[in-house]
């Protein structure tokens, strides 16, 4: 039985514009990780995300969208995921990008398939934060305040903390934990091996894992069990 996003503990994200041979995908799929989410900032085509889907359709795993990229959206995934970047300087990144998305494939979707997600981004000198032009995040209360935001104003069901190829503050995480009454707080950054997988888990009820994927294979696979 595939489970919802909402008792997600560990994900991999795997970006289709990222080479993956065979053997390393099918382990990572098989390594008893919740889900897959499909997603990347640039370079992101519907040639690739449909390849990537379909290799991945192999497998019993949850396989999420991250609709980011408009051209890209396509049928076949269990879930879709909606990124607003709260602390953007733009407003298509906060609303008009999500806008498009749904009218191009909004009314083929359930309403249990799409899931919109309050992202938080924390790492001024990533791709993600450059390319919407997000507001540098440097106190505590700032970052709660979105949180809070995001959960008992929208009413977004998840929150998305993301560090983007940086290992975030544990506090913080903690502490933006503590502020939210409904949503479900997503960690995302800088988690290379099982012990920083259990460091952010003990605060985040999911934990995204990435970029150590491309990088270190081991690594990656050994935070599936660290994040129990």
């Amino acid at each position: 039985m595939l489970l919802p996003y909402n008792e997600w503990r560990h994900v991999f994200k795997l970006d289709p514009a990222k080479e993956i041979d065979e053997d390393a995908l099918k382990r990572i799929a098989t390594s008893g990780t919740d889900a897959i989410i499909v997603g990347g900032t640039d370079d992101i085509t519907l040639d690739a995300t449909l390849d990537l889907l379909m290799r991945l359709r192999r497998y019993a795993v949850a396989v999420a969208l991250e609709v980011s990229e408009l051209k890209a959206a396509t049928m076949g995934f269990d879930a879709y995921l909606a990124p607003s970047v709260l602390n953007s300087g733009k407003l298509e990144y906060v609303v008009g990008k999500q806008v498009e998305a749904l009218e191009e494939v909004g009314h083929m979707l359930a309403h249990a398939d799409l899931v919109g997600e309050g992202y938080i981004v924390l790492n001024p000198e990533a791709k993600v934060a450059r390319l919407t032009e997000a507001k540098v995040l440097t106190e505590t209360d700032q970052i709660t305040a979105y949180a809070q935001l995001a959960d008992s104003v929208f009413r977004l069901p998840v929150v998305y903390l993301e560090y983007s190829g940086v290992y975030g503050d544990p506090e913080v995480v903690r502490q933006v934990k503590g502020v939210l009454r409904q949503a479900r707080l997503f960690y995302g950054g800088g988690i290379d091996s099982a012990e920083r997988a259990r460091e952010m888990g003990k605060y985040a009820d999911t934990i995204v894992v990435g970029n150590v994927i491309y990088d270190d294979l081991e690594a990656a696979l050994a935070t599936v069990a660290a994040a129990r």
